[in-house]
């Protein structure tokens, strides 16, 4: 075979691998996401972070002299981006691994790092290819998380999900709304913790997909309606609303947010830094008439949990 004959291999995905620190690990895969323009995977968190993987789609050429500078242009590519990110943190440039795939084993190499958890005590996720038995003291929900979402193992998803249940406690048998539901993981949970009902929303359609398996997967598309409603066109009120987005969306969401909770009901916050996005937040909704109930930290991540006064 000649240097200017059509390679044989099928299309292939080129797999770009790094260790990444939990401080960076949004932004990181945030970056990953954007420069691939498909899915990330993420390992199990630890405390000193994560491992994130891209995967970039590389067109069939009509040479390997030709794939072997694209695979070359990509990885010097994502190598500056992640230089530039990890130098804002003070951090050094992470170490890159590399991987051919092929279409087959790109669809399905994710799934390694995906294994039964216990994501609060009491409540276990597992993808629907493990088999897990759990104890009498355990509920599972069935969680197949899809290449564009996490694990589920992010500190403001373990806290968002204690609030949940504490705010159970106070509203046994309410109805929730999920604003930016992702994988559907928090209305699923709060179904299981007590709650009748509950609409899931996200502005993501693949978020929405997704979600929607998810939900009917663990026969609960009876009661947990989730769909591309905007949050502004959400009708009622709920004694239980959640959102565990970003600080700056909660902010332009707070006026929506605030209508959306039923009286004496509980809001929970997510997604929110500790420091000086925690005390805005706080700011922001006791100003609206909640009271800050309960507050959580872990790693640099802080949720709450407020009662509409």
């Amino acid at each position: 075979m000649t240097a200017n004959e059509p390679l044989p291999l099928p299309s292939q995905w080129l797999k770009i691998t790094c260790f990444c620190p939990v401080a960076l690990l949004d932004a990181a895969t945030d970056l990953f996401a954007i420069l691939s323009g498909t899915g990330v995977e993420q390992s199990p968190e630890t405390d000193g972070g994560a491992v994130i993987s891209g995967f970039f789609p590389l067109t069939a050429t009509a040479g390997a002299n030709d794939q072997t500078d694209a695979i070359q242009q990509v990885i010097a590519q994502v190598a500056a981006q992640l230089d530039e990110l990890f130098s804002l943190y003070g951090k050094p440039a992470p170490s890159l691994t590399t991987a051919l795939l092929a279409d087959e084993d790109w669809a399905t190499s994710w799934q390694q790092f995906f294994k039964p958890f216990e994501i609060i005590p009491g409540l276990v996720i597992k993808p629907s290819w493990e088999e897990y038995a759990p104890q009498p003291d355990q509920q599972v929900i069935e969680m197949d998380p899809g290449m564009a979402f996490g694990t589920g193992q992010h500190a403001s998803t373990r806290m968002a999900l204690a609030l949940i249940r504490e705010s159970m406690e106070h509203a046994h048998g309410s109805r929730v709304l999920d604003v930016g539901t992702g994988t559907g993981i928090l209305a699923m949970a709060a179904i299981l913790l007590g709650a009748k009902r509950a609409v899931a929303i996200d502005n993501d359609p693949e978020a929405v997909r997704v979600a929607g398996e998810n939900i009917g997967k663990n026969g609960l598309l009876d009661r947990i309606a989730v769909s591309t409603t905007a949050v502004e066109q959400v009708e009622g009120t709920y004694p239980l609303v959640i959102a565990n987005i970003v600080h700056d969306v909660l902010v332009d969401m707070a006026p929506t947010l605030t209508l959306l909770t039923a009286p004496c009901g509980s809001l929970v916050l997510a997604g929110i830094l500790q420091g000086t996005q925690e005390e805005n937040i706080i700011r922001l909704y006791t100003g609206r008439g909640f009271c800050l109930r309960t507050t959580l930290h872990e790693e640099e991540w802080a949720a709450l949990r407020f009662q509409r006064c």
